[in-house]
């Protein structure tokens, strides 16, 4: 039996939230334990390192960028949560340096719950994010399911001298990102009816932000490697940048941007069930520095990002070049290194106070 449009919250039909629905590191490495990509000639990034997207070969100097991502209601309006949906998966090619190019639709709907129109209201708010993107939703595929869950299949292009993995960081690279941390504590309490309101206009504007920004930055021989934080957060996505190389990270604690008035939830351990679940898929693989509040790191380091912003690294002779860059092109409050590439350390991130560079 359906229920009336102006009684239903869409988050209350789903036992995950954006991003946060995403299976835990640990369980999707035993799930694709032996089932890496196979080679294949014109296949340059496949499933073996943990990268954004899948990179073709399609001729001698340009590559095609396939992705695809979905996931279950982070908001309640329909509208929204389509436009979010649609931002964080075209996100996958912006943060490998490439341009969208086409987008199909995966859609699951409980149609005997919710009715159609709310649908409708989904694809209306993914067809405004691509037109931004300027590329058309072209179709897609839609099926009956127990809970609703909405994202897109992404095609883009990438020259190869712009593409850019998350594993290729340098010894002594710094640590940037242009979006705050703190949107799985938001929408957690907005679920939970605790978002302030002054609080939902800046999670609103961050989570349907396009990353189109990663396009302009793959075009810098200085930035080494790139990622998008999402659904293991910073530390997992760090890490997953950080691979199997012989090297570290230090983050600094101070310097992680936040999302503003996060203090308030943090206060109240307002925390996705997601944090849990990735912490404990990676804390041992974490310093945390006794100077540090370790209760924020536990609350910020794994907080499930969903459209969050690109994490990158720059080789530390152009630290001046990006931090006027990033300036010059109104992202200045991310004008500041959030961490460094170091030699191979105890644990793979080690978390401290700033150093001033």
């Amino acid at each position: 039996m359906q229920i009336p449009e102006n009684e239903i919250r869409l988050t209350h039909f789903a036992h995950g939230a954006g991003c946060g629905c995403k299976i835990s590191p640990l369980i999707l490495d035993e799930i694709l334990k032996g089932n890496k990509t196979q080679n294949f000639p014109n296949l340059l990034v496949g499933n073996d390192s943990h990268d954004d997207a899948a990179v073709l070969l399609i001729n001698g100097d340009e590559a095609l960028i396939s992705t695809s991502d979905f996931f279950t209601p982070i908001v309640d309006d329909p509208f929204l949560f389509g436009k979010i949906a649609a931002a964080n998966a075209l996100s996958d090619v912006y943060a490998m340096g490439g341009t969208p190019i086409l987008a199909l639709a995966i859609l699951g709907w409980p149609v005997e719950k919710l009715p159609a129109s709310l649908a409708n209201q989904v694809i209306k708010g993914a067809i405004e994010v691509c037109k931004e993107a300027g590329i058309p939703l072209a179709g897609g595929h839609s099926i009956d399911a127990a809970e609703p869950f909405f994202g897109l299949s992404v095609n883009g292009t990438v020259k190869l001298i712009h593409l850019k993995r998350n594993d290729t960081l340098n010894e002594g690279d710094f640590l940037f990102m242009t979006k705050p941390i703190g949107i799985g504590i938001l929408t957690t309490a907005a679920k939970r009816d605790q978002l302030q309101k002054e609080d939902e206009v800046h999670l609103h504007k961050y989570i349907t932000q396009l990353n189109k920004f990663g396009a302009q930055l793959a075009k810098f021989d200085y930035v080494s490697a790139m990622t998008d934080i999402t659904g293991f957060g910073l530390a997992g996505h760090l890490l997953e940048m950080l691979g199997k190389n012989e090297l570290s990270a230090e983050i600094y604690a101070d310097k992680i941007p936040l999302m503003p008035g996060l203090d308030y939830y943090l206060n109240k351990m307002i925390v996705p069930d997601a944090t849990y679940r990735n912490w404990k898929a990676y804390h041992d693989q974490i310093q945390i520095e006794p100077n540090v509040n370790g209760t924020h790191m536990f609350q910020l380091l794994p907080d499930p990002q969903t459209n969050g912003g690109l994490l990158f690294s720059v080789k530390s002779e152009s630290l001046n070049e990006i931090k006027s860059f990033l300036r010059a092109n109104n992202l200045g409050d991310f004008a500041e290194p959030i961490g460094r590439i170091i030699g191979k350390a105890e644990k793979k991130v080690v978390v401290r106070v700033s150093k001033v560079y």
